[in-house]
């Protein structure tokens, strides 16, 4: 039987799987190389260091996120369907949420520059036509409601057995309420 060409790519989706399942603590060489049926050196001839390909694994994590989200998005009630999409992956894939909340986000200074890199720039005009506010404010209550979905899906991703669902979604609704009377009333 011939031996099977490992790839870099069939490495990161190993370890991908692994962090997957079990946590970023999980993607160590050994167990790349049990995943894949390989003795150690093919992996160590795509990783020179644990940081570069943890770095591809965080990247592929937000692959995932941007994916399972944009599955998810009622485009008749984007804002609450982008918002529960968040918990639902807290819910099935915790380790993932956790790859992506915690990954490092360089040259960020201020929030805005949060909102620039994380979010989608059409989505802050898609609310801003659906709810009749200003992009500007759109913006804010966007960004608003991603710190605190992003916050609390963590939160739901950390316990166990885990908060209902419903719970959370009915918190979410308030919090948007809130955020929402509270954009309104600001002065332009």
């Amino acid at each position: 039987m011939p031996k099977q060409k490992i790839t870099k790519e069939m490495v990161v989706d190993a370890a991908f799987e692994l962090a997957r399942a079990g946590g970023m603590e999980q993607v160590m060489v050994k167990s790349i190389a049990e995943k894949l049926g390989c003795s150690v050196q093919p992996i160590y001839s795509y990783c020179n260091n644990m940081d570069g390909l943890r770095q591809d694994v965080t990247n592929q994590a937000r692959r995932f996120v941007q994916s399972y989200v944009s599955a998810r998005l009622d485009r008749h009630d984007l804002f609450r369907s982008t918002g529960r999409a968040y918990i639902q992956l807290a819910k099935e894939e915790p380790h993932i949420l956790k790859m992506f909340v915690f990954q490092e986000r360089k040259n960020i200074s201020s929030l805005d520059d949060l909102y620039r890199t994380e979010a989608s720039p059409h989505l802050a005009q898609i609310m801003a036509d659906e709810l009749n506010i200003t992009v500007e404010k759109a913006a804010q209550l966007h960004l608003n409601m991603l710190i605190y979905t992003i916050g609390i899906g963590t939160i739901l991703s950390v316990t166990t057995p885990g908060i209902p669902a419903d719970e959370i979604y009915s918190q979410q609704d308030h919090a948007f309420e809130i955020f929402l009377k509270a954009t309104l009333e600001e002065k332009e």
